[in-house]
């Protein structure tokens, strides 16, 4: 049987259990430091629009569907954003900023290590484009067997599908899953898929 492994952070050591057939990674604030990004993003574009940024609001519904969040933050605060221009400015913005991202080493080290030794997807609530070109700049895209995206026919998190997927097109069943994650919605879809997870804010 495979050894487990860990790899040390400045917080503690993320371990990898020994039984595990398949890694699956967030991207955005997992492997990659891009939120601060995204985040510049949001707030550009609302204020394009005359309406204030609500820190909470999109820190508590992280790994959404962007379109569908415009859709709750109409309803919330009661504007009425097109969902579909809001998202495709916000996507400008990052592309025209991409340069900003960096990776988030702990948990790319993680992925370093098992590239050769375990399939591995990524599974993100964000767009092919950016998804892609983000780990493109980092020089990890050809590590992911798989990539999962909100471009793809699948329920958002917090469903499970996203993960499900990422599984099937990996040929491994779910209860042989590790998901790192780094939202609350992100997480509780691992738990709905009957998969073992990580949340690397506790390393990073």
């Amino acid at each position: 049987m495979r050894e487990a492994m860990s790899v040390s952070t400045l917080y503690g050591r993320i371990s990898v259990p020994s039984d595990c057939q398949g890694l699956i990674f967030d991207c955005d604030g997992t492997l990659v430091d891009s939120m601060p990004l995204h985040t510049a993003a949001w707030k550009h574009v609302l204020s394009l629009s005359g309406v204030p940024y609500d820190d909470e609001f999109f820190l508590l519904r992280k790994g959404m569907k962007e379109t569908e969040l415009i859709d709750e933050y109409n309803n919330h605060f009661g504007t009425a954003l097109k969902s579909v221009e809001i998202v495709r400015l916000k996507h400008l913005y990052v592309l025209n900023h991409i340069h900003m991202i960096t990776p988030i080493n702990a948990v790319v080290a993680i992925a370093k290590e098992y590239r050769s030794k375990l399939p591995m997807a990524v599974a993100s609530g964000g767009v092919r484009e950016i998804v892609e070109k983000e780990l493109m700049i980092l020089g990890i895209l050809s590590w992911f067997r798989v990539i999962v995206t909100a471009d793809d026919s699948v329920k958002p998190k917090p469903a499970p599908d996203i993960f499900l997927e990422a599984a099937r097109r990996m040929n491994v069943q779910p209860h042989q899953c590790l998901v790192f994650e780094d939202g609350d919605l992100g997480l509780a879809a691992a738990e709905r898929a009957g998969m073992r997870w990580v949340d690397v804010r506790k390393y990073i």
